[in-house]
């Protein structure tokens, strides 16, 4: 299992993101967010994350230049965090440990909420339009189906603080990955 990049997948407001920067540096990891450098994009052009996710679908080159960067990334002292960055490393045949990150859509949303501001009515319906787009992206662009994807672990952080998510990770993880070199 030594030399397996390790991915973190799951939906907004999931703990992705706080998971996987955790393990990065538990594990003596590298972190790389597709999440982080989607939003740097938008930021760049002076888009709102809805407005250019709403570009990305009509312009595949954004997501295929994004995960490009991802797949580049990809190594044995990685984790990237993504929604599809396993499934891609996977079709590739690049050692892949995938791990899901999922919780209840209410959570998800007062997560966001918390971290983003804004009104859980907008939270809530931003959220789903952004799992719909990105859904549909990733069907038209890539054919994932993401209700259809593999996970070597599953974990749902709806009733899990941040440590405890992380601790249940670690267990679920093989001893040799967890090595540092």
């Amino acid at each position: 299992m030594i030399g397996v990049t390790l991915t973190i997948g799951g939906p907004p407001g999931s703990g992705k993101s706080t998971l996987a920067r955790s393990l990065a540096r538990i594990l003596g990891r590298e972190y790389v967010s597709a999440g982080e450098i989607f939003r740097a994009e938008a930021a760049r052009r002076k888009l709102s994350l809805s407005e250019f996710g709403a570009l990305a679908e009509k312009d595949e080159r954004i997501d295929l230049a994004l995960d490009e960067r991802m797949i580049a990334a990809a190594g044995p002292r990685e984790v990237l965090e993504g929604r599809i960055i396993g499934e891609l490393l996977a079709r590739r045949r690049i050692p892949v440990f995938r791990i899901l990150i999922t919780a209840e859509e209410r959570i998800r949303a007062q997560r966001v909420q918390g971290r983003d501001g804004g009104s859980y009515e907008e939270v809530l319906s931003a959220m789903r339009i952004r799992e719909q787009t990105e859904a549909r992206r990733y069907l038209r662009y890539y054919g994932i189906d993401l209700s259809r994807m593999g996970f070597e672990l599953v974990i749902d952080s709806t009733r899990l603080d941040p440590g405890q998510v992380v601790l249940r990770t670690l267990e679920g993880i093989p001893e040799e990955w967890k090595e540092r070199a």
